[in-house]
């Protein structure tokens, strides 16, 4: 595109004001190609991989200057932006070589120098000799001029088709994937998928660590997760921990208004998993997170129980130890059989102290490996009794809800964590 160009000079200064003068010789050659591009930086005959002040020097003044002219001869459109040293770059070629009696290396490799002056004195030199070679040569310089600038406006080109394209394509993603801290899994089987609902962050990175990432996915909840039973659909539609177990899940949420979102009606189709199974510490705080989740499902998701969908993971209450094996107990009555069957051998007894707190080795064994753990399927089974006895527990009449209590209470007692 334009003929090789070169330049050489010496300048005389220092890096410091308390250091002393030093000479530095310097040399560039150097044309503008649609063919090739490359810089090259050399200082006292050794190459410099990363070029350091000299090409901080070539940056500074080949933009400063071609930006300048297209300023003053209003190439640029209205509001456009400046050029970059990319786009320079991308039509340069240029080779600089230089000496001086002091250098500076940036590390003990020598792959760039640093000196202060350096930089000064090639920056000048590169600017002052554009200047002289823009006027000389007014038409290589409108060359190169349109060349950078059609660069520049290619890259940004190139750059709003790859974010429309992005975003294109984000928009037709399905919604789990912007769904704050979900973890899915990479089958794409439905009959082998997994979903965990699970309790909170804690529980989040536990199971994350201990799952098997081809069929099992994670969502956590975070914090405790709305009554749904006494809560109406305005209210439930704007919470976002449920908007997002219903998107994880492929219930479409349609918004109908700003105001008012309404969930289309579910269709097993659009499932993604083959187990929804809920999983919570082995407490109180735990049973009632479980049955607020169960709750929301049998309220908004009736379908996913009615086909045999949803599962309670159990967690163990106990994890006993012995020299050689280790046992666990989920309720109280396994414990006794467990440390009945033990007798006099020595063990350890340690209460569970939630999901969040297992290695998880042990969260593999127990929670997620299909061939080991408990779950309990939840099934329509006497579908009026049991949403009876929900709508007690969990609506909005106290008064029978402490009849209840003190009626059944003690039938629960072992499941309490009472110490």
């Amino acid at each position: 595109m334009t003929a090789p160009v070169y330049w050489e000079g010496e300048r005389v200064g220092r890096d410091r004001a308390d250091k002393e003068d030093y000479r530095v010789k310097l040399s560039v050659a150097f044309a503008f190609s649609n063919q090739v591009h490359f810089t090259e930086y050399f200082h006292n005959s050794s190459f410099l991989e990363h070029g350091g002040s000299p090409d901080r020097a070539v940056r500074q003044a080949f933009v400063s200057h071609i930006d300048a002219y297209l300023k003053r001869n209003g190439k640029y459109l209205k509001n456009e932006g400046k050029i970059s040293y990319t786009d320079v770059e991308d039509c340069l070629a240029l080779i600089s070589s230089s000496f001086s009696t002091q250098t500076s290396y940036e590390n003990q490799t020598k792959k760039a120098i640093n000196n202060k002056f350096i930089y000064e004195a090639m920056t000048d030199f590169l600017k002052q000799n554009l200047e002289v070679y823009f006027l000389e040569n007014p038409i290589d310089a409108n060359k190169i001029a349109e060349q950078v600038l059609l660069n520049k406006r290619s890259r940004e080109r190139a750059e709003k088709t790859r974010l429309d394209l992005k975003k294109t394509l984000q928009s037709n993603l399905d919604l789990t994937n912007r769904v704050q801290k979900f973890v899915d899994c990479r089958s794409k089987d439905v009959s082998r998928r997994e979903i965990f609902i699970v309790e909170g962050d804690s529980a989040l990175g536990s199971c994350k660590q201990s799952r098997d990432a081809e069929f099992q996915a994670i969502i956590p909840v975070r914090g405790k997760i709305l009554n749904c039973l006494k809560s109406g659909y305005d209210k439930i539609f704007k919470n976002d921990i449920i908007l997002d177990i219903l998107r994880v899940l492929g219930c479409g949420v349609e918004v109908k208004t700003k105001s008012n979102r309404e969930i289309s009606n579910f269709d097993l189709s659009n499932l993604r998993w083959n187990k929804v199974i809920i999983c919570t510490d082995a407490d109180v705080d735990g049973f009632q997170i479980r049955t607020l989740i169960l709750t929301m499902l049998y309220r908004l998701t009736p379908t996913l129980i009615e086909e045999g969908y949803v599962y309670i993971a159990q967690s163990p209450l106990y994890e006993i130890t012995t020299r050689t094996k280790s046992y666990f107990a989920y309720n109280e009555e396994e414990k006794a059989m467990i440390l009945e069957e033990l007798g006099d051998q020595k063990y350890t007894l340690q209460r569970s102290k939630g999901l969040g707190e297992n290695d998880p080795e042990m969260m593999w064994l127990t929670t997620m490996n299909p061939k080991t753990r408990r779950v309990i399927k939840v099934t329509p089974d006497e579908v009026e009794k049991t949403a009876a006895v929900v709508d007690l527990l969990l609506g909005d009449n106290v008064q029978g809800r402490k009849e209840y209590i003190a009626e059944k209470g003690h039938e629960y007692l072992s499941l309490a964590d009472i110490s």
